[in-house]
């Protein structure tokens, strides 16, 4: 895949991600937080294993995951966290709040998960390009969210 593919496909995923916090928080208001984050999930679940089922080659090598540390099976949980979270934080800061928050925090920890090489990935030192973009996204966002 080339870079700008990359980024055209992680672009329009995140378009999508905006619309995620109204929608879900819409069924948040209908059938309670908890409830709508695991409706949200369950239905994400059947299409992944759905996908996975027809399309990803089976389920062959999922003992593998036996071989990987706890850390490595925790994305469902951290992703349930952000769905809740978002949910209801999407009534106080609206969705482009919520999606200029969510981008601030995901950068700043991202920068440092690769400062110290963390979970696998290859480290890439801090520079002053990089703390430039972390002051300029929140500044970014307390532009988006101030009142």
């Amino acid at each position: 895949m080339t870079r700008s593919l990359a980024v055209a496909l992680t672009a329009a995923a995140g378009a999508l991600i905006a619309l995620q916090a109204p929608i879900n928080s819409r069924l948040g208001r209908a059938v309670g937080t908890l409830p709508a984050a695991a409706i949200s999930f369950g239905i994400g679940t059947v299409v992944l294993v759905l996908l996975a089922t027809l399309l990803g080659g089976g389920w062959g090598r999922v003992g593998h995951v036996r071989h990987l540390g706890v850390v490595y099976l925790t994305g469902g949980l951290l992703g349930a966290v952000y769905v809740s979270t978002v949910l209801v934080s999407v009534r106080t800061l609206g969705a482009g709040g919520v999606t200029a928050a969510t981008v601030a925090g995901q950068l700043t920890a991202a920068v440092v998960v690769d400062q110290l090489g963390l979970l696998g990935v290859a480290k890439q030192p801090v520079s002053a390009l990089r703390i430039a973009g972390i002051v300029l996204l929140t500044a970014g966002t307390f532009l988006v969210v101030r009142e």
